[in-house]
């Protein structure tokens, strides 16, 4: 019998080298005879290629090779493609221009790499890489999306006439403007979701070892090793086979890891040619001009209402910047992703959205912590604040007239989706009780004495997770299956080893899937061994990204470990002379049912592999596998408050406090969920108060390039956390009853505090400020120097 499986707040049992120094992450595998490479990048964000002139750099002493787009074309390397296509309203298939690894002919961002040089060092390859010549003829580049939209902006792809990748659309228009014609009340709103820099502590990195005869092998720091097999292996035209990925320890992914990037198939594609193993590690300053960033929506909202406050339609019209190229799922977040959110918690009975996605000469953005969750509940949620102000309603009684009744469960939105079920009235309550909301009035009061401004402010929200079936996803444009693969090998011994295709970047499954194996089959954790991140090891698996890795993983795990425990019982009927259907199985024990008579699975696994007795008919040893393709979406959802108070004078914001009630199902570790949640928290507040990736828009120059210009959050910045769990309404259709947890702060963070600073300013008449909420923005708005646009009410 174990007491670490399922619900236990056990120590994450992968912490102790990292805590050490002994993680192993990419920089810190060194082949021998490796190659290192520098990437020449474009300091243009639209420019044509005229010449690339390597001869100097290829003659400095060291250098093994200067390489080009020109070298790729040779050798037939094919283009970076998206694995998710989005239709237009129209059912045209979305522009899908060509994104080739290094720049052919032209660049269309600050950083695009043009040329690739590669050295015995790193010192020797930097110092040939100054020396490489390139001639650039700069075009004019744009890099605001309505901007890029205009008849006289410049173009950035021949397929992609007015800059357009997608236009979009979901729901009843029809609907949604009869509802409007006849509302009592229409709240509009146009907010900016500012655009994120992921920055995980580890930049990313690639080293590729092509001496091998026949085998490519990629050390990659990905949160998705088959899927970055499987597109390289297509650029570099090899079978899957050929390449054997391996991603080590990843320090942190956040979403952008996911995804596929120029320097995977570059490093892959040089160790092949070279036969030596290349290595290239991203500089902090490189990987600012190199990796997917997140969000930056401009979005126009309308919400109808009745007199007595229901909502009756809504309407959102989202301009999403894409970048210069679509990148893996680009095209995915502000469109299927994000559309589907849109509902909420809220029974609204008509909903339309149209989202267009558009190029501009910047960085490609993707998926950041949250995906689509995080811009849609920004939306609604405002929409819901200011419509309860308009009708001078209690922020939380608006919310509760519209809530969604757990007795309607499951619910079909009218946007698509449907909830498989959810208690959402009962989450905000809870959240409002250990919140103190009914005390916030005498708190402000006492704040305004010491000429503070104080907020409180709230967010509900729902979560997709897992991005399934994969059925579903497919038919709305994915190119790839949403399922999850495991293998459970219980050795002669008893311990366990567990094969699984997601990949561990933070979230502690060395842990977490070793407790469910512990509840499943009563192993201790101390024995079970977790493996992931090698396609030569593991199943197929889609990795590791949209909270899915316990809802989807940990139901493979599930679902294999009852395949054992199957074949268990068959094994321990013969031994203990009995009818397999007798046999019972609990905490490591195989028993016949009603009696003491009993043999343990050490014992039975040791048979399985040295059998002096064995049913006859039954493959020996002791191991299965299993894939498990959930039925639907695991809805997650809850609610989240912050209070706040606002310095006046300066315009500073100090979180005072900060509570969260998720439902994120069954809980396996609550000390790894309130970890991710307090995580997610801490890049929410970081969104709503000081993160903003700038760039210049005459030249196209990113001008938050440092964290000397890019304001990540403090220890400091970070308010207590009161975290609480509801799992009284498990996932109805998965073996665990699990939903995700990853996204949960992230998605309710940036809502909840912009509630609250809002909710603090708005006696001084200021009803908008657009995110980031920098002391600056807010003390302009105070004092009206830069007032923003009010909220238009009719």
């Amino acid at each position: 019998m174990t007491n670490d499986g399922i619900g236990a707040s056990v120590r994450r049992v992968e912490d102790p080298k990292f805590l050490r120094g002994l993680g192993c992450f990419v920089a810190d595998i060194t082949l021998s005879g490796e190659l290192h490479c520098v990437l020449v990048r474009s300091p243009h964000a639209h420019a044509l290629i005229r010449k690339i002139d390597g001869a100097s750099a290829t003659k400095q002493p060291g250098v093994a090779a200067v390489l080009t787009g020109a070298d790729m074309a040779a050798d037939d390397v094919g283009p970076m493609a998206p694995l998710w296509a989005i239709t237009s309203a129209d059912g045209k298939p979305m522009a899908e221009p060509p994104r080739w690894a290094l720049a052919r002919g032209t660049v269309r961002h600050v950083g695009e790499a043009v040329a690739a040089v590669i050295a015995e060092t790193l010192p020797l390859a930097r110092e040939a890489a100054d020396l490489l010549q390139v001639d650039y003829e700069p075009l004019p580049a744009v890099i605001d999306a309505k901007a890029a939209m205009r008849q006289d902006a410049p173009q950035l792809h021949e397929t992609a006439p007015g800059n357009v990748c997608f236009r979009f659309a979901r729901g009843d228009e029809a609907a949604v403007r009869k509802a409007f014609g006849s509302a009592d009340r229409v709240v509009r709103l146009d907010l900016v979701n500012n655009r994120l820099i992921g920055a995980a502590i580890e930049p990313r990195a690639v080293l590729a070892d092509g001496s091998a005869t026949g085998k490519l092998t990629l050390y990659c720091a990905t949160q998705v090793p088959h899927h970055i097999r499987r597109v390289v292996s297509e650029q570099l035209h090899l079978a899957q086979t050929a390449i054997r990925l391996v991603a080590p320890d990843v320090g942190g992914g956040f979403g952008y890891k996911g995804k596929h990037y120029p320097e995977e198939t570059i490093i892959a594609w040089a160790a092949r040619r070279l036969r030596r193993p290349v290595k290239w590690i991203g500089t902090r300053s490189e990987c600012f001009i190199s990796d997917n960033q997140g969000r930056d929506h401009q979005t126009h909202a309308e919400l109808a209402l009745d007199s007595e406050g229901h909502f009756l339609a809504l309407r959102v019209d989202t301009i999403a910047n894409l970048g210069a190229y679509v990148s893996t799922f680009g095209a995915a977040i502000p469109s299927a992703i994000y559309s589907a959110l849109l509902a909420g918690v809220y029974r609204t009975p008509a909903i339309a959205v149209q989202s267009i996605g558009v190029f501009t000469n910047t960085l490609p953005t993707d998926a950041y912590r949250g995906a689509g969750r995080p811009e849609a509940c920004y939306v609604l949620e405002r929409l819901a604040d200011e419509a309860a102000y308009l009708l001078g309603l209690d922020r939380a009684e608006i919310r509760r007239r519209n809530m969604i009744p757990v007795e309607a469960m499951p619910y079909k939105t009218p946007i698509g989706p449907t909830y498989d079920c959810g208690n959402f009235p009962k989450i905000l309550s809870r959240l409002l009780d250990i919140a103190n909301y009914d005390g916030f009035t005498e708190r402000r009061d006492i704040a305004a004495r010491a000429k503070k401004l104080r907020g409180f402010g709230f967010a509900c929200y729902v979560e997709s997770s897992g991005v399934a079936p994969s059925r579903f996803a497919t038919a709305l444009g994915a190119r790839v299956g949403f399922f999850e693969a495991a293998t459970i090998r219980v050795q002669p011994d008893g311990s366990v080893q567990a094969l699984i295709g997601t990949h561990n970047h933070g979230q502690g499954h060395a842990t977490t899937f070793a407790q469910i194996i512990a509840s499943r089959l009563g192993v201790p954790i101390s024995e079970i061994e977790i493996i992931e991140g090698d396609t030569d090891q593991v199943p197929f698996g889609s990795g590791t990204f949209g909270s899915r890795s316990i809802a989807v993983g940990g139901s493979a795990i599930d679902r294999v470990a009852a395949k054992i425990i199957e074949k268990g019982k068959r094994i321990a009927a013969h031994l203990l002379e009995a009818s397999a259907e007798d046999i019972a199985f609990a905490d490591g024990v195989f028993s016949i049912a009603g009696t003491d008579r009993r043999v343990e699975l050490s014992e039975v696994a040791r048979v399985a592999h040295i059998p002096t007795s064995y049913p006859s008919g039954l493959e020996l040893g002791l191991q299965d596998s299993a894939v498990y393709d959930p039925p639907g979406f695991a809805w997650s959802n809850g609610a989240h408050a912050c209070e706040l108070e606002i310095d006046r004078d300066t315009g500073e914001v100090c979180v005072i406090g900060y509570w969260c009630v998720d439902d994120v199902g069954t809980v396996i570790n609550p000390m790894i969920v309130e970890g991710q949640i307090q995580g997610g928290i801490a890049q929410g507040l970081g969104q709503a108060l000081c993160e903003h990736c700038v760039y210049d828009t005459e030249n196209g120059q990113l001008l938050s390039g440092s964290f000397m210009d890019y304001a990540l959050p403090r220890a400091s910045d970070m308010p207590k956390i009161v975290s609480v769990f509801d799992e009284s309404q498990p996932c109805p259709h998965n073996p665990l009853g699990a939903k995700g947890c990853g996204e949960a702060g992230s998605i309710g963070a940036p809502t909840a505090i912009v509630s609250a600073v809002l909710e603090a300013v708005r006696p001084l008449g200021v009803t908008n400020i657009q995110l980031p909420l920098t002391p600056e923005r807010i003390w302009n708005a105070i004092y009206g120097t830069r007032r923003t646009s009010k909220t238009i009410s009719t």
